[in-house]
C-alpha cells in the first residue's frame, strides 16, 4: 500500500463522517426542547421534535463512525419520546403508543436503558388512560428493572405504577408504590432523566400532583388535598417563567375534586380559579381528564340543586371545548381514565 493509497482511504473515511459540531448542536436542540416542553404548545413540540428526529436519521445515513451513529440513535430516540409525549397531550393515544414503542426500540438499539425506561413509563400511563390498568402496572414494573437508572427515573416509574394500582383499586399495592415514589434515591443519576431533564425529568411538584390524582382514585380526599396543595406550593416557589401551567392547572383541578369529596363547594370553586387561567394550547390530555373528573363530582346528589355547582359545571365544559385540541378536532378525551 502506497502513501497515496493511505491518504485516499483516510480521506474517504473522513468523508463518511459528520462534523462533531453538527452533532453537538443537534444534541443541544433536543435537550433544549425537552427543557422548554411545558412552555410550548403540544403542536409546536410535535413539529420541532419531528424535525429533530428526521435530522438525526438523515445524518445517521451520512456517517460510518460507530460513535456518531450511537449518538444519533440516542438523539433520534429522545426526539421520538418527545413526539410520543406531545401526541399524548393532544389526545392521540394510538399514535403516542406507537411513538413510545419506537423510542424504546431506539434505546434498545443504542443500548441505552434510561431511554427504554422512559418509554416504558410512557407506555404504562398510556395504558391506564386507555382503560388497561393491569397492563400499565406490568409495564411500569418492567421499566424499573432496567439498569443504570437514577433516582428521578425510579420516582417517575413508581408514581406511574401507583396510579395504575389506583385504577385497579388495590389500596395496598398503591400505597407501596406511593411510598417508593418519595424514597430517597441516594443521589443516583442518569444521563436522560437528570442530565437532560425537562420533560425527561419528574419534578417534585409533578410527583405531588400525580400522587394526589392517585389518592383520588382510592377516594382518599384528605391525602389527595395534601398532595395537591404541596404541588401548588412547590410550583409557586419557582420563578414564573419556570412554572408549568398544565401542572398548576392539574393540581388545582385535583384540589377541587378533593374538596368536593368533603363537601366544600366554595373551596372547590376557589381552587378552579387557577384552572381557568391555563392557556388554550396548554390544556393537555391530563388536565382535561382532571377537569372532567371535577365535572363528575359536581353532579353528585349533594350538589344537584346548588346553583354554583351548575355554574362550575358549565365553565368546565366551556374550558374543555375551547381547548386547542378539541377546537381543531385533533384528539379525543380518553374517558376510560375516569372509570378507575
Amino acid at each position: 500500500m502506497t502513501a497515496r493509497d493511505v491518504q485516499n482511504e483516510a480521506g474517504a473515511a473522513a468523508a463518511a463522517s459528520i462534523s462533531d459540531t453538527t452533532l453537538d448542536q443537534l444534541r443541544e436542540d433536543v435537550a433544549k426542547l425537552a427543557g422548554q416542553y411545558n412552555s410550548h404548545s403540544a403542536f409546536e413540540v410535535f413539529r420541532k421534535a419531528r424535525e429533530l428526529r428526521e435530522a438525526a436519521e438523515y445524518l445517521r445515513d451520512r456517517t460510518q463512525v460507530p460513535a456518531q451513529q450511537q449518538e444519533l440513535l440516542l438523539v433520534a430516540g429522545q426526539a421520538c419520546a418527545l413526539l410520543s409525549a406531545a401526541a399524548f397531550d393532544l389526545g392521540f393515544l394510538d399514535g403516542a403508543t406507537r411513538l413510545a414503542r419506537s423510542a424504546a426500540l431506539y434505546g434498545e438499539t443504542a443500548r441505552f436503558d434510561p431511554l427504554r425506561a422512559f418509554a416504558g413509563g410512557a407506555l404504562a400511563y398510556i395504558a391506564y388512560f386507555s382503560g388497561q390498568p393491569a397492563q400499565a402496572a406490568r409495564l411500569a414494573r418492567r421499566a424499573q428493572s432496567f439498569h443504570g437508572l437514577g433516582a428521578v427515573a425510579h420516582r417517575r416509574l413508581s408514581a406511574i405504577e401507583a396510579r395504575a394500582y389506583g385504577h385497579l383499586r388495590d389500596a395496598a399495592a398503591t400505597q407501596r408504590a406511593l411510598d417508593a415514589s418519595v424514597e430517597d434515591g441516594h443521589g443516583a443519576t442518569d444521563l436522560l432523566h437528570d442530565d437532560i431533564g425537562g420533560e425527561f425529568g419528574f419534578s417534585l411538584e409533578r410527583l405531588a400532583m400525580s400522587n394526589g390524582s392517585t389518592c383520588l382514585l382510592l377516594g382518599d380526599g384528605a391525602q389527595a388535598e395534601t398532595a395537591a396543595q404541596r404541588a401548588l406550593e412547590l410550583a409557586a416557589s419557582k420563578p414564573t417563567r419556570h412554572r408549568s401551567a398544565p401542572i398548576v392547572g392539574g393540581a388545582s383541578a385535583d384540589l377541587a375534586s378533593a374538596r368536593l369529596l368533603r363537601g366544600d363547594l366554595d373551596g372547590a370553586a376557589a381552587a378552579l380559579e387557577a384552572v381557568w387561567a391555563v392557556p388554550r394550547d396548554q390544556r393537555v390530555t391530563g388536565l382535561l381528564v382532571r377537569t372532567a373528573r371535577v365535572r363528575l363530582g359536581l353532579t353528585g346528589d349533594r350538589y344537584r340543586t346548588a346553583p354554583l355547582a351548575a355554574e362550575l359545571g358549565e365553565r368546565i365544559e366551556d374550558f374543555a371545548r375551547q381547548s386547542t385540541q378539541l377546537q381543531l378536532g385533533v384528539g379525543a378525551l380518553p374517558i376510560a381514565a375516569l372509570e378507575g
